[in-house]
């Protein structure tokens, strides 16, 4: 529906529409409300606790981009300013020791903005765009990440081009294992570096050397003399993706040192805050599909490592020490939930809030993003099913939510309500975590139309966070069910791995479960049950289909139906290859093609659409031909929809946000139309 622009009384003329009597009533969200979308990201709280400092991200309508600005709150939110302009991208915001500069990163370059004068500059002329800042405790230094080009000539040079002619581009020789990633396309020859600059100026300063990779956090030592990273240097590094050490590095003589080796990464390293031991997190390579991330510590020479989160059997996400050094802060997710404890080096763990999220807007995956102030003060990005992040806040131990950045959308429309359940395994009864999405107005004698929508991963998790895109489904008039099947993360490694090897398997009876609980309910028209899924949520779907008949449509998006294509084209082939499968696809064919959605699709009846991105090269596009012109050749009603440019992050443009959702209502309605013929 096209709002009207109402000229009397006191509506939000853009967002509300109002009655004869001029007052306001929230309406169901419209596609286009995605540029109407607010989030916190990077809270970082300065080293009393009395300012904290975020990236307010927004939509830019006319460029259709999503933007960043930094602004600054108060810790009692009593005040809010903004830092930086919105015609500049501004991103990872650093306090300095001395409480009184920022540093953070804009358009590809580093900034310095002095808090007391409100000046700002822009420290040196970079090549590349930096990442992983880093200030010296003494303040003069800002250590950071940059990719390094490394020079390559062609091994063939052609003869014979007369000045000024018009020959076609030189072909491209491509001889490195990793030579494109989603999202960043065919990747250029080079390196992640660490450097250093000058908190007054200069020029950038390469520490490390190689073809090898050096990324993630950095972390000082207290006198500022060390830098400790992690990376994987060893010789076969490109063939063994995950198996990264950490490493010691002095500024004075650039000596190398590596402080852990296991087989198995170990990434992140900080110092904690007496200068003693270092924290990291990591595993043992098992070579599963899902393995949880630890904590460890140890001293600053590498000696004495112990786990101190083996019994918590939940990923570690993020971590900082706290000013005493006996202990850190955590985060993990749980049940779908997002958790800030305090881990003490002794074991003991104390949760602080469940309630972190922010990760994901567009679908309600977990995650999140916390910082801790010297004191204690602890800034986090806050999620519900009602809003997305908000920047919240723990003080001796109270919680209190300092912004409301999407108060006047919330104020306009009616964000669905969401309900939480269990239900039971029919396969071997395990006790299973989803949610219900009720569109506006919802009324329990009334039957509605269901649509399941799968996440991907598969090893990630759904939780009890705000989705814009199922919000939008629900909007129009559907309730929309969302779970958690097993493969899901955030319910322990067991759990997880019960697909290792072995996906698609149950999960889609976990999946039927679901449905079958929501119907028990009774306000669900069983002649209109849809499904629909991205990603690993693609993979489910089109195995669903060959699997049951109950779906009047299917809309799957940029799924996965063949895994011997899939690994041979997929970017991260070298770890898709070992984690997910037994064997390499020419060795073990019958075991690729038994958990093939393209080797059921002669059962298929289900009307099937497929969306995907053309620049997607995690889940290729090619992938999604071959089921379209699989499901033509056996005549049955299928549309695909290409996005031009798009990688697998569709959400990452918000006119694509907004078609995704709009293109998979088109596809029901139809079918939904039919069914109650």
């Amino acid at each position: 529906m096209n709002l009207k622009y109402i000229t009397s009384g006191v509506c939000l003329t853009a967002l509300l529409l109002c009655t004869a009597s001029g007052s306001a009533v929230a309406k169901a969200l419209q596609y286009d409300d995605v540029f109407e979308l607010e989030f916190v990201s990077d809270p970082q709280p300065d080293a009393k606790g009395e300012q904290i400092v975020f990236v307010r991200n927004w939509m830019d309508r006319q460029t259709d981009r999503r933007r960043m600005t930094l602004w600054l709150s108060s810790a009692d939110g009593k005040t809010l300013q903004a830092l930086t302009d919105k015609d500049t991208n501004a991103a990872s915001p650093r306090w300095a020791p001395d409480n009184n500069r920022l540093a953070y990163i804009s358009n590809g370059q580093i900034h310095v903005k002095w808090l007391d004068s409100g000046r700002s500059s822009q420290l040196g002329q970079l090549q590349q765009s930096p990442a992983n800042l880093s200030w010296s405790p003494d303040g003069k230094w800002l250590a950071f990440t940059m990719f390094t080009p490394k020079q390559v000539k062609p091994p063939v040079a052609l003869p014979g081009k007369p000045e000024n002619a018009d020959w076609a581009k030189s072909p491209i020789y491509i001889d490195n294992k990793q030579y494109r990633a989603d999202g960043a396309g065919y990747l250029k020859t080079g390196y992640q570096h660490i450097y250093i600059m000058a908190a007054d100026g200069g020029s950038a300063i390469q520490l490390t050397e190689g073809d090898f990779n050096h990324g993630g956090a950095l972390s000082w030592s207290k006198d500022s003399k060390v830098l400790y990273f992690s990376a994987n240097r060893h010789d076969n590094w490109q063939s063994q993706p995950v198996n990264s050490e950490i490493f010691q590095l002095t500024l004075a003589d650039r000596k190398l040192s590596q402080l852990t080796d296991r087989n198995g990464p170990d990434s992140r390293p900080a110092v904690s805050p007496d200068g003693k031991l270092i924290a990291y997190v990591g595993y043992d390579d098992r070579k599963l599909a899902h393995q949880a991330s630890r904590l460890y510590v140890m001293n600053a020479d590498g000696s004495n490592i112990r786990n101190i989160t083996e019994d918590l059997d939940r990923a570690i996400d993020d971590f900082q020490w706290l000013a005493n050094s006996k202990a850190l802060y955590i985060s993990y997710d749980s049940e779908g939930k997002g958790i800030l404890a305090e881990q003490a080096l002794s074991g003991k763990r104390t949760i602080l809030a469940d309630d972190l999220g922010g990760g994901s807007y567009s679908r309600p995956y977990s995650g999140g993003q916390f910082a801790a102030s010297a004191t204690g003060v602890i800034a986090y990005t806050q999620m519900n099913t009602q809003r997305p992040a908000e920047l919240a806040v723990i003080n001796k131990r109270n919680k209190q939510r300092l912004t409301d950045l999407n108060a006047d959308l919330l104020f306009a429309r009616e964000i669905g309500k969401v309900e939480e359940f269990w239900y039971s395994s029919s396969v071997d009864e395990r006790k299973l975590h989803g949610w219900i999405i009720y569109p506006p107005e919802f009324d329990a004698s009334k039957k509605y139309p269901l649509i399941l929508e799968i996440h991907g991963g598969p090893h990630t998790a759904y939780g009890p966070h705000f989705a814009m895109e199922l919000q939008l489904l629900a909007a129009q008039g559907y309730v929309v069910l969302y779970t958690n099947p097993r493969g899901s993360t955030s319910y322990g490694e067991d759990f997880a791995n019960l697909i290792h090897h072995n996906y698609p398997s149950q999960d889609f009876n976990d999946l039927m479960d679901g449905v079958d609980a929501v119907l028990a309910k009774g306000f669900i028209n069983v002649k209109e049950l849809f499904i629909t899924g991205g990603s690993g949520g693609g993979v489910l779907t089109t195995w669903s289909i060959a699997h049951t008949d109950r779906f009047a449509a299917a809309v799957a998006v940029n799924p996965v139906i063949n895994w011997f294509s899939f690994v041979l084209n997929a970017d991260m082939y070298s770890y898709f290859s070992q984690y997910w499968f037994p064997g390499l696809p020419w060795d073990m064919p019958e075991h690729y093609l038994k958990h093939s959605p393209i080797a059921h699709v002669g059962k298929v009846k289900t009307p099937t659409m497929l969306f995907t991105g053309e620049s997607d090269h995690r889940t290729p596009i090619s992938e999604t031909e071959q089921y379209y012109q699989a499901l033509q050749l056996r005549g049955i009603d299928t549309a695909m929809v290409r996005v031009p440019g798009a990688s697998h992050a569709l959400h990452t443009r918000p006119s694509n946000m907004m078609a995704k959702p709009a293109y998979i209502i088109h596809w029901f309605e139809k079918y939904r139309q039919k069914a109650n013929n």
